[in-house]
């Protein structure tokens, strides 16, 4: 690796810069302890992501001989080494927080996991009555001896390996056994307890009783393993002739691809890890021996254990939008003015109940819309479902390609079919990623179009988790290029020029790159010049070098990027006028939100798309100029709350490191997300104030009525 830093910060080290930032949460005491466990569970369940999807990718480009560098001049190689170092320094700390800190803390507060030379005759007479009934009759062990007849174990499963004393007959022949303990027994088991919760690990069980599998063996060791495959398989879409069934066929090559990771108790025996290391063909840099339970995502569902409401975050339930009035239809409600709603602060009903109208309304003739990734039981399919069952002309563009929904992808692709939807698997070579519904509708005037746009998944279960903007308009410039926009992802006609939208990868790169040198242009000049943004990531080297430029040119640049982000802001003569801030809270930031001074005549946008080039150049996105002086008016202002935080924000250093930003003289702490919410529930209190201090006289009913 090159011993002068480079200019941008190397992808993989940054996404793990991120994850430290969601463990911190889960060592921070001034979190509720249930919601530190939920932090930990999302630091792990990310690092499996990373380990299937970018180690995966490495260790590809690695065996294939790749020495190219990346931009920050780390070839696949070097990378795969500072990565191995930093996810063990990772796993690590993951231990540590759970054994150290959470486990303890949990037990003293009546969250107990009991071992097994701890368990009371009660406790162990209940394990023991369950794994008659359940556990021995579900799980089957096989014999194994080697890579030949290793089975075919699903990834991120959790197994048990038995090393059995060898038979008589054969004294020098080691024998070992494989439980696959699946996704059917419970991982927890819950215990007698005189109060509070007390359980015991599936595994521990298994292992305590192992002899019962193999009555008149010696069992000498039972050790609990998990392996991660490698996820980052690409498909040849130009050999596909049905994309449905190539996307079956990757999913099923997903369950054989190499093993990049071997997790294991770290109590193993070196013939147990030297018979598992052989027959997974592992390297030493592949196995990771963990001093606890594995795989402790799985710790996510005691984060929601009822009864302990004490140890979570108070309930922050999603607010009634005050600008709607829920005994208005949507379309009325459209007709006067644009919806804008920053969620999970406010319902994502509005949306639901916009699509769910539509396909009942008698007047609506047709309905296109963009899935992305929905939720099991979504309301949103069902009302598309429904719509053609009532004969409207639906279309749905179901990306098949969503990495690991897929699976539901296809499924919910299969069900719309069989409504009558008109079902449409993308673009060859593209994802598309873009949020778009448009609903046509017959109405006195003529042919009038509603429109939803967004930064976030039609998904009802994670607009309650995560921060999105949704923007609802029934403005016929918007609704135009929407339907171009459209009709070019759903058909063959050449995509449009827009008058008001920007679509990927056709322009909107472009568009990013010329509002920022508007910006640096107007510097110059000696005008005031502007750029704020809100994104998940940030590595494109093209923008990163345009901000940089913009910097130079004494733009002040200010960016809350929770993710990735490849620049290195603060760097004299490179990047001393940008600053960057990462916040990491209850809900996951989410949203893009873009705003550009343009010498007063500010510019503000919502975006599917972060600043990637996969985003840019490999997938469909979409970008949305928010005219509305209101709903402009607001984006502002999240833009200058997230930037303000000074409890949950950590800012990025020249070097690389996220330091905690602390609030400037006397200033209380300001926690954004806490802010956002307060106003939400604000803004509601003013309108039942509203409404209880005007008066509304009753109308007589139109006739007929």
């Amino acid at each position: 690796m090159n011993a002068t830093p480079s200019k941008y910060i190397n992808r993989e080290l940054s996404w793990l810069e991120f994850n430290q930032r969601v463990l911190d949460e889960a060592r921070n005491p001034d979190v509720p302890l249930l919601e530190r466990l939920r932090f930990l569970a999302i630091t792990v369940s990310n690092l499996d992501e990373f380990f299937m999807v970018r180690v995966g990718g490495l260790r590809l480009l690695t065996q294939r001989g790749v020495a190219r560098p990346d931009p920050a001049g780390m070839t696949p190689a070097e990378q795969m080494g500072v990565v191995g170092r930093r996810t063990r320094d990772m796993v690590t700390a993951e231990y540590e927080c759970y054994l150290g800190e959470l486990e303890p803390a949990l037990s003293t507060a009546g969250v107990r996991r009991v071992h097994p030379p701890d368990m009371t005759e009660r406790q162990r007479d209940g394990a023991t009555k369950l794994f008659e009934s359940d556990i021995r009759l579900i799980l089957t062990p096989m014999a194994v001896t080697g890579a030949d007849d290793f089975p075919l174990l699903v990834n991120l499963s959790l197994n048990a390996c038995v090393r059995l004393a060898p038979a008589a007959a054969e004294p020098n022949v080691p024998r070992f056994a494989v439980i696959p303990l699946g996704q059917v027994v419970r991982r927890f088991v819950t215990l007698p307890s005189d109060g509070g919760y007390s359980f015991i690990m599936l595994e521990d069980v298994v292992a305590m009783l192992i002899d019962r599998f193999f009555p008149g063996e010696d069992v000498l060791e039972c050790v609990p393993f998990r392996l991660t495959r490698n996820a980052d398989m690409g498909l040849r879409e130009d050999q596909a002739f049905d994309l449905l069934a190539e996307m079956e066929e990757l999913l099923d090559a997903r369950k054989e691809s190499d093993c990049v990771r071997l997790e294991i108790a770290d109590h193993a025996s070196p013939e147990l890890l030297g018979f598992l290391r052989e027959a997974l063909g592992l390297g030493e840099g592949d196995m990771f021996a963990v001093p606890g339970p594995l795989d402790l995502s799985a710790f996510r569902q005691l984060a929601d254990l009822s009864g302990f409401d004490d140890l979570r975050y108070p309930p922050w339930p999603p607010q009634p939008s005050p600008s709607v009035d829920p005994t208005v239809p949507m379309f009325d409600e459209l007709a006067h003015r644009d919806l804008l709603l920053y969620h999970p602060y406010e319902s994502f009903e509005p949306v639901v109940r916009l699509i769910e109208e539509a396909a009942r309304d008698p007047d609506v003739l047709a309905i296109k819309q963009i899935l992305y990734r929905t939720s099991r039981d979504s309301p949103v399919v069902a009302a598309l479902a429904r719509a053609a069952e009532n004969g409207k002309y639906v279309t749905a563009v179901v990306e098949l390609k969503a990495r690991f929904d897929e699976a539901r992808n296809i499924e919910w692709a299969r069900s719309l079919e069989q409504a009558g939807v008109q079902v449409i698997y993308g673009i060859k070579g593209f994802k598309t990623h873009a949020k778009v519904c448009i609903i046509v509708r017959r109405e006195p005037q003529g042919i009038q179009r509603y429109l939803h746009l967004g930064t976030g998944n039609y998904n009802e279960q994670t607009a309650r988790l995560y921060s999105d903007v949704s923007f609802m308009t029934a403005n016929e410039e918007l609704a135009a290029d929407a339907t171009n926009f459209f009709n070019a992802i759903s058909g063959y006609s050449q995509p449009q020029r827009f008058r008001k939208i920007e679509a990927a990868p056709i322009g909107l790169r472009e568009r990013l790159t010329e509002m920022i040198e508007n910006e640096t242009h107007r510097k110059q000049q000696g005008q005031k010049a502007q750029i704020t943004a809100k994104l998940n990531s940030l590595v494109d080297p093209q923008i990163i070098d345009a901000l940089y430029s913009a910097s130079q040119a004494g733009v002040k640049v200010r960016l809350n990027v929770r993710g990735i982000c490849c620049l290195r802001p603060g760097v004299p003569g490179l990047s001393e006028n940008i600053s960057v801030v990462s916040i990491v809270d209850r809900y996951l930031e989410h949203a893009r939100i873009l705003y550009f001074y343009h010498g007063g005549d500010e510019r503000v946008f919502i975006s599917s798309a972060d600043w990637m080039p996969r985003n840019l150049d490999r997938r469909i996105e979409l970008l949305v100029p928010v005219e509305d002086p209101a709903s402009q008016k607001r984006l502002i202002a999240i833009l200058e709350s997230h930037l303000q935080d000074t409890v949950k924000a950590r800012q990025l250093t020249a070097e690389g490191v996220y330091e905690p930003v602390k609030p400037r003289g006397r200033r209380k702490p300001f926690r954004s997300q806490e802010e956002l919410y307060r106003r939400a529930c604000e803004a509601v209190k003013q309108e039942e104030q509203f409404k209880r201090t005007a008066f509304e006289t009753h109308r007589k009913a139109a006739s007929g009525s």
